[in-house]
Formats: structure tokens, C-alpha cells, sequence
């Protein structure tokens, strides 16, 4: 073991490729806070998370000033104690997402350290679960594109072996929604899943509207119908729908997370690591979800979360949204529509170093040391 000698934090701006939009808004970037952590020996571990175009240099603020410094001369493998320590020096912002996504980026160099000083990849480190696991795709699902592009974008991954699309709702009219998403499932049939995404932009009653209409269509989850906050809408609405409901992307604790677990508001669990702290807290909901029988399909990350998944038992499905392709030097290995986990040391992604320091956003960068 040893401690942990330098810590750098940057952050690179990712403006996605192709236009991205739901209900309540458009992601017109990827702010991707990054922590390299070198240890007394040499050895050297990279984490990040991120937000969707706002907050960024906030955390970068709060990894610089408050929680970095902190870091310093810790012995690296304890990372239960080193997270616990850092959410209780925040504790007054905390539970929240600039915190969360500001212990994730350090909580994954963490883990990225361990795993190659142990020279084990991530997914057998964190539980070894399973070699690979299915695929479904959002990239084409967007609420902007047109009928006739769904269908196409649909065809096209099913005919990859992907096991299921993913379509953005939350058009005006109920019946909108009913037509793209009737079109789509006419044209893959039944042996194909649909789910759907409403990015928290209904109230209870026109959730439980479409809820029925979704039926209808045999969705296979209706994801964030209403504000994360309402818990007791999300178990009314689970109560009596038909279709599972999918929460995750907008909780920010393993507390948050079990709340809903308890008030059975939901059947599929999508943490995301990124946003609920790191891979140390992702482990333990997803460990809770297994104790109480649900499925885990995490929302975003697919580079850092096909290795989660191939970890855990009762993972179901991972998102396929390429986002890191313009600094890595890796892609996610993809066969007959399966997603298989890295198997070189640490979370297995290639950074291409080059790329990184072309795109760090001025005023992001300091180094910190013993």
C-alpha cells in the first residue's frame, strides 16, 4: 500500500455529436471534471464525472479548495474511509449533486489506482459477475427527430443484435407520443425492447395517462415520469401502472436510492456513478437492489459502466451513448450486440493524453502535492 503523494484536476468540455434533446432540455455539453491520483510508489489513477453543459467549474472549485487537500498523504486503498471523510467535510452541501459528482471524479481514480496496482480490471475487482452484458441504444431516441428517423435508427440496432431502443417522450399531446412510439414498434415487432424517457417533465395524472397509453405499446420501462423529488408520486404511479418504472439518473445517495427501494416506487434502478458519488456508493445500491430482487440498467457512462455491470448479477441492460470517443484511445468493445468489460487494469479506459490537454478548459488545472 501507499499514500497518496500528487493529485491533478482538470476538466475537458465534450460537445456531443449528434443534437441531444428531451422534455425539459437540451444537453449541449459534457463538463468532464477529471482527478489523476499518483501514490508514493508511482502508481497512478484516473477518475472522472461530469455534468451536461452547467456547474463544471463549480466542482472543479469544490475538488480544488475543499476536497483534494484533503487527500493528500491518505493511504489510497482505504477508500470507504476516504470517501466517508470527504462527504462529511461537505456535509453541508451534501446530499447534492455538485458534491456527489465531485466525489465521484475522486472515488473513481480511487478505484482506477487499486485495480491496477492489483493488475486486475475493474469488473472482476469489483465482484466479476458476468463476461458481458446486453445492449440497448438512446443515441437515436432524441425527442427532436422525426418518426421515419426513430424507425430507421431502431431497425438499424436491432439488426447489430442490440436488445432494445430507447425513445425520448413528452410532446405536447398524448397522442404524439402514442404515434412515434406505435411506428417504431411496428416496424421491430414484439422480440425487440422499447423503453422510454421522460426526463421528470409530467405531473402525477398525465404520468398515469401515458402510463396506459405505454401499455398499450409494450414499453418495457417508463424512465423518470415525474420529478425525482416526488416520491410519493413515483409510488402511486408504480402502484398502478403497468409498465416498470426506471428512477436513478436524478438521486444522488445511496439513501436517496433506498427510500425508493423501500417505497416500492420503482423497478428499475439506473444509478449512475457519475452522479451518485463514485463506484464506492454505486456498488451499494446496486448490492441493495439486489437484496430486494430489482434490476440495475445504469443511465449514461457506457465506457465506465459496462465494466459495473459485467460486476453485479442483477444487472439487466447497459446505454449505449458514445460520449468519450474525442479523448480516448479505447471504444467499447461490442460483439453481436453484447457489451463486454476491459480487461486491462483499472476502469480499462484508454485516455488519449494528447486530446486531453488540447481540450482542458483554461483555468480548470492545478496540481496539488505533498
Amino acid at each position: 500500500m501507499a499514500r497518496i503523494a500528487h493529485v491533478e484536476i482538470m476538466m475537458v468540455t465534450l460537445v456531443p455529436l449528434v443534437k441531444r434533446t428531451d422534455a425539459i432540455q437540451s444537453f449541449v455539453a459534457q463538463e468532464t471534471p477529471m482527478v489523476r491520483i499518483t501514490d508514493a510508489e508511482g502508481a497512478v489513477g484516473t477518475g472522472y464525472s461530469y455534468t451536461i453543459g452547467t456547474g463544471g467549474p463549480a466542482v472543479v472549485s469544490l475538488l480544488r479548495d475543499t476536497l483534494v487537500p484533503r487527500l493528500l498523504g491518505r493511504e489510497a486503498e482505504e477508500i470507504e474511509a476516504i470517501w466517508r471523510d470527504l462527504l462529511f467535510a461537505t456535509h453541508a452541501t451534501a446530499v447534492g449533486a455538485l458534491t456527489s459528482i465531485a466525489l465521484a471524479a475522486i472515488d473513481t481514480a480511487l478505484w482506477d489506482l487499486r485495480c491496477r496496482r492489483a493488475n486486475l480490471p475493474l469488473w472482476r475487482m469489483a465482484g466479476g459477475a458476468k463476461p458481458a452484458i446486453p445492449l440497448y441504444s438512446t443515441e437515436g431516441g432524441w425527442l427532436h427527430i422525426e418518426t421515419g428517423a426513430l424507425v430507421e435508427d431502431a431497425l438499424a440496432v436491432k439488426a447489430q443484435g442490440f436488445a432494445g431502443s430507447k425513445v425520448k417522450v413528452g410532446k405536447p399531446h398524448l397522442a404524439e407520443d402514442r404515434a412515434r412510439l406505435s411506428a417504431v414498434r411496428a416496424a421491430v415487432g414484439d422480440d425487440f425492447r422499447l423503453m422510454v424517457d421522460a426526463n421528470q417533465a409530467f405531473h402525477y395524472h398525465e404520468a398515469l395517462l401515458r402510463a396506459r397509453m405505454l401499455a398499450e405499446v409494450g414499453i418495457s420501462w417508463f424512465e423518470e415520469p415525474m420529478p425525482a423529488d416526488d416520491l410519493t408520486g413515483h409510488a402511486r404511479l408504480a402502484e398502478q401502472s403497468a409498465v416498470p418504472i426506471a428512477v436513478g439518473e436524478s438521486l444522488y445517495s445511496p439513501g436517496q436510492f433506498a427510500d425508493y427501494m423501500q417505497a416500492r416506487a420503482c423497478s428499475i434502478v439506473q444509478v449512475d456513478v457519475g452522479r451518485v458519488g463514485g463506484i464506492t456508493p454505486w456498488l451499494k445500491v446496486a448490492h441493495m437492489a439486489e437484496a430486494m430482487n430489482l434490476a440495475v440498467c445504469p443511465h449514461f457512462l457506457m465506457e465506465l459502466h459496462v465494466s459495473l455491470v459485467c460486476a453485479i448479477p442483477n444487472s439487466w441492460m447497459l446505454e449505449y451513448i458514445p460520449q468519450l470517443d474525442p479523448i480516448t484511445q479505447t471504444r467499447l468493445d461490442i460483439r453481436n450486440g453484447l457489451a463486454h468489460p476491459p480487461e486491462a487494469p483499472g476502469l480499462g479506459i484508454g485516455w488519449d493524453e494528447a486530446a486531453i490537454a488540447r481540450q482542458v478548459v483554461p483555468g480548470s488545472r492545478s496540481e496539488h502535492r505533498v
